[in-house]
């Protein structure tokens, strides 16, 4: 088991910046590949960045693509989504999720967290 917990959502102006921290324990977190999604109310949730489990490669969703930075620091078994620029089409729940591969859809990564909530102002 893998348990990951989101911080750092919080009520932001548009054009502003956050940055989402994910903390895991359990099992080894440099085993995982990690995600982040975000699910807004009415609608499914969606693909935002991955990462692979040593942090080489990196992919986004053409939404946050230029302006999201997805990293991670395996010593300290965390992954963050620094985001940019942020319009009231960021706001969601924000989920992390720790997988075997890295891939943009739900069903690849087996664990999940109980997110947190960003809210942009305009």
């Amino acid at each position: 088991q893998v348990q990951l917990v989101e911080s750092g959502g919080e009520l932001v102006q548009a054009g502003g910046s956050l940055r989402l921290s994910c903390a895991a324990s359990g099992r080894t977190f440099s085993n995982y590949a990690m995600g982040w999604f975000r699910q807004a109310p009415g609608k499914e949730r969606e693909f935002v960045a991955a990462i692979t489990k040593a942090g080489v490669t990196t992919h986004y969703s053409d939404s946050v693509k230029g302006r999201s930075t997805i990293s991670r620091d395996n010593p300290k078994n965390t992954v963050y989504l620094q985001m940019n620029s942020l319009t009231p089409e960021d706001a969601a729940v924000y989920y992390c999720a720790a997988g075997v591969s890295l891939g943009a859809t739900s069903a690849g990564y087996t664990y999940w967290g109980q997110g947190t909530q960003v809210t942009v102002s305009s």
